[in-house]
């Protein structure tokens, strides 16, 4: 890593004198790229929203309504950007957030370590989602000294809810991000005509399927018994969470615990991280933008740390 984040510039107009076209998208390439690498059916799961899209555009619309006033005549050669979070010192404010099955956007179906790799090469820290096709024990070993968060969507099943959470420890996940805002599936205009559900087809499910708390419940391997393992999965899938299972999630590991899925103020219970978010705007459409809450959120958590999604598009 250079010493100032900006200056990897510096190599790709380096590299155009050489004739070397950038590898890297910038911008509205990145979609663009997206639409044309991935399979539709993987791209629309992930760029799509929830009701018509209102949420997801007001959360982009919402960065047009500030600006920043740059301070001149006192940038030192070297910029410290690091922050202390969960604990570590972390070397930007910036992280990867959870994408469920972000496992498909890689040729290889193995988007997960292809996320925690470009981790390691920039010290942004990645945070693994629950839905992976890779298990989170074997993506963790490619993220270097990058630390790593786990995302949790909490089941019913308390024996494999602790399991999820014990095999994140011992992984070497510095978090736990707990999301909140999602057990039931938003209304998704895009993927319900064409019933375009991966986790009803065996994708990104390995973190469950390879759980013998799980898998007890199959009288098959699910890779057998597609439907059977499916029909598990819904049933302790739908979990709405509530204070007592933060308490109780507590009482499961010695990580920081992070909430995920708020953008009203809320008091503190327990949380050692808010994290503030309406889900990019895949969970309840005509949500208000995220950004415009932040402030709020901020004020009430006090002296508790805030993290931040919904809108971003760059780091620009």
């Amino acid at each position: 890593m250079a010493a100032n984040f900006g200056d990897f510039q510096d190599g790709v107009y380096a590299e155009a004198v050489r004739g070397v076209t950038t590898r890297y998208p910038f911008f509205a390439s990145i979609e663009r790229k997206a639409s044309e690498a991935l399979p539709d059916w993987v791209y629309r799961y992930a760029s799509a929203a929830a009701g018509d899209g209102r949420t997801q555009r007001a959360n982009i619309a919402a960065f047009s309504c500030y600006g920043i006033v740059p301070r001149m005549m006192v940038s030192p050669p070297e910029r410290d950007l690091s922050i202390q979070l969960f604990g570590k010192r972390l070397a930007s404010p910036m992280f990867l957030a959870p994408i469920g099955l972000v496992g498909l956007c890689a040729p290889d179906f193995h988007g997960d370590v292809a996320a925690a790799q470009a981790s390691a090469a920039t010290g942004v820290p990645y945070t693994l989602s629950t839905f992976t096709q890779t298990r989170m024990g074997d993506v963790i070993t490619h993220a270097g000294e990058t630390p790593s968060f786990f995302q949790l969507y909490l089941p019913a099943d308390r024996e494999l809810a602790a399991s999820l959470i014990n095999r994140a420890e011992t992984s070497g996940y510095s978090a736990l991000v707990v999301t909140v805002d999602s057990w039931t599936l938003g209304f998704r205009p895009m993927d319900l005509e064409r019933g375009n559900f991966p986790q009803f087809r065996g994708f990104c499910m390995q973190n469950y399927y390879t759980d013998a708390n799980f898998t007890k419940h199959l009288a098959k391997p699910p890779e057998e018994a597609q439907p059977a393992a499916l029909a598990h999965y819904t049933k302790i899938f739908a979990n709405p969470l509530s204070w007592e299972d933060l308490r109780w999630i507590r009482t499961q590991t010695k990580l920081p615990v992070a909430i995920k899925g708020f953008n009203t103020p809320t008091i503190d219970n327990g949380a050692d991280v808010l994290y503030c978010t309406n889900h990019g705007g895949r969970q309840a459409n005509s949500a208000v933008s995220t950004l415009q809450l932040l402030p709020g959120v901020v004020k009430a958590a006090g002296s508790t740390p805030v993290m931040f999604d919904s809108g971003v598009r760059s780091a620009r």
